[in-house]
């Protein structure tokens, strides 16, 4: 996930790269791997759902279809496959045991996740609500994410730059609710992982 988000998307926007099969590769990637760690029907299902509306993505993109509705069902996908790394990394990450590497990674996991799921909902709100956000260049379907890749991470940690604000009521409303998700997760997070550290060395 990281490499599509900080080297796949901006080579993309750049224009040095095509980066669709990538794309591609990294969600079919991620779904194999989610559902054999997943022990639930639910995930599965939602992946399968995921790469079923890629795939429908993909063959609008093959024949020249409507250039939104494809960059809202590529935003649709990631967004399941997003929902779907919370749903099962949480459940390992937030559990009862030991406070082990694995644990603490899957953590790191869910706070770039949560950025992604937050990239993928500005993606559906810029691509339904042209100018949405304002500072944003006028941008094809290619870099309109690697653009919000940027907003989203900077809101989620909120640093805040200023050089892209979202106009639309949606948009603002998102950008709220990231801003708080980066506010109290890692406090959350902290709390619960003393709490764990504490308990197994009773």
């Amino acid at each position: 996930m990281s490499l599509d988000l900080f080297v796949v998307a901006p080579l993309g926007a750049a224009h040095t790269a095509h980066i669709r099969p990538f794309s591609v590769g990294i969600v079919i990637l991620l779904a194999g791997g989610l559902v054999v760690v997943s022990r639930s029907v639910v995930p599965i299902v939602a992946i399968i759902a995921a790469v079923g509306i890629l795939g429908a993505s993909l063959i609008m993109q093959a024949r020249g279809g409507h250039a939104t509705l494809d960059q809202c069902l590529e935003a649709t996908s990631w967004l399941l496959v997003g929902f779907v790394i919370i749903w099962v990394v949480a459940r390992a990450v937030f559990a009862a045991g030991r406070v082990t590497y694995h644990r603490v990674i899957g953590a790191i996991l869910l706070y770039l996740t949560i950025g992604f799921v937050f990239v993928a909902l500005f993606t559906l709100v810029g691509a339904l609500s042209p100018g949405s956000f304002s500072g944003l260049p006028p941008t094809d379907r290619i870099s309109l994410p690697s653009n919000l890749v940027y907003f989203s991470f900077t809101t989620l940690t909120t640093v805040g730059f200023g050089d892209i604000v979202p106009v639309h009521p949606f948009a603002r409303s998102l950008t709220n609710v990231e801003a708080i998700f980066g506010q109290l997760y890692p406090a959350t997070l902290l709390a619960r992982m003393v709490t764990l550290q504490i308990r197994s060395e009773q």
